[in-house]
């Protein structure tokens, strides 16, 4: 057995504590499917984690989900696909990571990684959640957790020039900036095992904030 196995495995047996029979088998399936795709070296560790946690709690909202999941056959994959009756959701997991070539440019990279994935993802579903896990403050744009008719035409300027940073093949379109939709978001608490599902203007009032 792998320290990838053998964590979900772990995992699993907290998640599974004091649930339902029909919950224990979709979140085994999820693991099932965790462990193929890291036989194929496309998730690691501490992100799939994250993501089964997180499933737990859609599924005990009523979500039937899946990880890894395309959203645009193959050019965009999502971490997390739920659907439940007519309505769909998207959440997408951030570490925190930064790459070692943008050592030097940390805030500016997750800014605009963040922001990125507002304005690609919340396209392709009814509703758009972000999760993380509670020691990473997310640097979000704020003209983003406006409502798309509040946006001024500078503050989606912004948000653009941020995203023109680093995406352009293909670059992040202004009309997929403005129409972005940001819902929830989820602090992902791996230790405990659970979720805390919180709107992001709380979440925007709450955090630490420094300007830079």
């Amino acid at each position: 057995m792998t320290y990838f196995e053998r964590d979900l495995n772990t995992l699993l047996v907290k998640l599974t504590d004091g649930v339902d029979e029909n919950t224990k088998r979709k979140l085994d399936d999820l693991k099932n499917s965790l462990i193929s795709l890291r036989n194929e070296n496309r998730v690691k560790i501490n992100h799939s984690v994250m993501e089964l946690v997180c499933a737990k709690h859609l599924i005990l909202k009523g979500y039937e989900v899946s990880i890894e999941h395309s959203c645009t056959e193959g050019r965009l994959t999502c971490d997390l696909s739920g659907v439940k009756g007519y309505g769909t959701l998207i959440v997408e997991i951030e570490t925190g990571f930064v790459p070692p070539n943008h050592a030097l440019d940390p805030v500016t990279y997750n800014k605009t990684r963040i922001a990125s994935k507002i304005s690609r993802y919340s396209n392709y579903a009814n509703k758009f959640g972000l999760g993380l896990p509670p020691y990473y403050i997310m640097p979000i744009p704020p003209a983003l957790t406006k409502p798309p008719r509040y946006r001024g035409a500078k503050e989606l300027e912004e948000v653009k020039n941020y995203c023109d940073l680093y995406y352009k093949n293909p670059p992040v379109s202004l009309e997929e900036i403005r129409n972005a939709r940001l819902h929830a978001i989820y602090i992902i608490d791996v230790n405990g095992a659970g979720v805390k599902e919180i709107d992001p203007d709380t979440y925007m009032e709450n955090i630490i904030y420094w300007s830079y």
